[in-house]
């Protein structure tokens, strides 16, 4: 299922790429990356609670 999804994601890149100008590529790029990371959010895969706290080196964990 993942290579029909990078393929299909490559294509909407390539079409966005060569209709759209660097700007729509960027758009698609960007929002691609997004609705990836929302995606794995939604099926628990991604654990923000890691990355949130390595942000703030000041704060320990209880």
């Amino acid at each position: 299922m993942w290579p029909m999804v990078g393929l299909g994601f490559g294509t909407a890149l390539g079409f966005a790429g060569a209709f759209g100008g660097f700007g729509a590529f960027f758009i698609v790029l960007v929002l691609g990356a997004l609705g990836f990371l929302v995606g794995r959010g939604i099926e628990g895969d991604l654990d923000l609670g890691g990355f949130l706290s390595s942000l703030n080196p000041g704060r320990r964990p209880r």
